[in-house]
């Protein structure tokens, strides 16, 4: 059923959508995104098809086209939501994946070698057997760990996924 159905047919509650994007985004703004862009992406991610022009982010949202403009281009920076050309217009539409967190993550594994690199440099440079040496070598282990577990973690995940889906199918 498309959003426009849902909401024809009474089953969408607009007010609880809301509360739940804000509330949603407050908590995206306490672990350190951006207000408007934990907004946007919110507002994206409670849209039953996952795709949204910016003018209805803005009228969802209530807000200007330039605070949408502003968000969307930090969530495509960092990969959170894509753009695509609505078919037969000029106009954009933005969309988030269902399987964004995920992707999230895989692409997040390239950053924790980098951080990994430049960890074993401070280690190196600070001394392994000083205060700040032993602080950043448990560091560089944490990163040596997560990026050694994120494979499997991942490969479970994408099991759990299609049996949840088949479940839902079934």
């Amino acid at each position: 059923m498309t959003e426009k159905r849902a909401q024809d047919a009474g089953t969408r509650d607009d007010e609880a959508v809301s509360t739940f994007v804000e509330r949603f985004a407050a908590q995206m703004v306490d672990a350190g995104m951006q207000r408007m862009s934990a907004r946007v992406f919110a507002c994206l991610l409670a849209s039953d098809s996952g795709v949204l022009t910016s003018a209805e982010l803005g009228e969802r949202l209530q807000v200007s086209p330039a605070a949408v403009s502003g968000a969307i281009r930090y969530l495509s920076q960092v990969d959170m939501v894509s753009r695509e050309r609505e078919p037969g217009s000029r106009r954009d539409r933005y969309r988030v994946h269902s399987d964004q967190w995920y992707e999230a993550l895989a692409r997040r594994d390239s950053v924790v070698t980098r951080w990994e690199s430049t960890l074993r440099e401070g280690v190196e440079s600070l001394g392994e057997d000083s205060p700040a040496g032993r602080r950043m070598r448990e560091t560089l282990a944490f990163f040596e760990f997560l990026h050694a577990e994120l494979p499997g973690l991942l490969g479970r995940w994408r099991e759990h996924r299609d049996r949840m889906r088949a479940d839902q199918a079934g």
